[in-house]
């Protein structure tokens, strides 16, 4: 997988593409969780190349939104196509996450 982060507008912006799996979950979570060390609490995931995401990439993002609603900040998804998803309306997250 690949990810790209930057910061837009005062947001922390992760595009990431390919396959979401459990290595790259806890890199995600590694440097996003230095983005909250450094004051920062609106993340908006763009997962528009993302073509499968597996139970630890969701968990991550469940993560990530609860600190970032602990923090008074809001985690965004955008994108979500396909296999992805689908994962989303199945597992119910879909009523959970901003999806924009």
């Amino acid at each position: 997988m690949k990810a790209d982060i930057k910061m837009i507008n005062n947001k922390v912006v992760i595009t990431l593409e390919g396959s979401f799996y459990v290595e790259d979950a806890l890199l995600i979570r590694t440097k996003a969780l230095s983005y909250f060390q450094d004051g920062h609490n609106n993340f908006l995931i763009d997962l528009s190349q993302v073509d499968y995401i597996d139970s630890s990439g969701l968990g991550v993002l469940v993560a990530l939104q609860k600190r970032a609603l602990e923090h008074h900040g809001a985690l965004q998804l955008h994108g979500l196509t396909g296999v992805v998803k689908e994962l989303f309306e199945l597992t119910r997250l879909n009523k959970i996450f901003e999806i924009v």
